[in-house]
């Protein structure tokens, strides 16, 4: 786990949020990261990246362009590996994708999976969309939320164990999800402050971030 904080923005080429939302974080950012073609959303929406990185089969070039645009080439990472190894060189700590999903299901998929890699790097990895935001928790999750916040709990690694949880409509005790068999989507919170541990695996959570006071 990093010490302080530095915190970092990128816009991946998905389904991106409005403007306003992603104005929002770039408030408080260090550094402002396109990943390949979500330097084409960055123009469209009338911001301008600190950078652009990626293989650059998406992104339309301009010679108007005054800002650094790395190419990588590698295939056998994504644009958005790419763009979270530059956060991590430049000691980001903290950071919120937007652009990570929606359009392809095979991209949100790959994106999800990209996430479980680099999760440990940063002090907090979160994907915001039009919806939700999107995290891994810890082992032993606290957090407060407004009562009646949707939310969903998703086994990423395929399987999650001895999970627990107080503060939630629909308690787990001690049970395992499991994709195909046992999932935890559309829970809502009925107290003030959440309290989610599990023993084993990776476990999404998915907050529905329009009845969510926190950013």
């Amino acid at each position: 786990m990093k010490i302080g904080k530095k915190y970092g923005v990128i816009l991946c080429n998905g389904r991106p949020p409005g403007k306003e939302q992603i104005e929002q974080a770039l408030v408080s950012s260090d550094l402002f990261i396109a990943a390949d073609g979500g330097g084409n959303h960055a123009r469209i929406l009338g911001l301008v990246p600190d950078i652009v990185i990626g293989d650059l089969d998406s992104y339309l070039h301009l010679d108007t362009d005054d800002y650094p645009i790395i190419e990588k080439s590698d295939q056998n990472s994504n644009d958005l590996e790419k763009a979270l190894i530059y956060a991590v060189e430049q000691q980001i700590t903290d950071i919120t994708v937007f652009g990570a999903t929606g359009f392809r299901l095979d991209h949100t998929l790959k994106n999800l999976s990209v996430m479980k890699q680099f999760n440990y790097l940063f002090n907090q990895l979160v994907f915001l969309d039009t919806y939700c935001k999107t995290m891994l928790i810890e082992p032993a999750f606290r957090q407060s939320f407004p009562r009646h916040t949707t939310l969903s709990l998703f086994p990423l690694s395929g399987s999650v164990s001895g999970i627990n949880s107080k503060g939630l409509k629909y308690e787990l005790n001690n049970d395992t999800l499991k994709n195909g068999e046992f999932d935890g989507s559309s829970n809502e919170t009925v107290a003030p402050e959440i309290e989610i541990t599990y023993e084993k695996g990776d476990l999404l959570l998915i907050i529905n971030h329009n009845e969510e006071t926190t950013a």
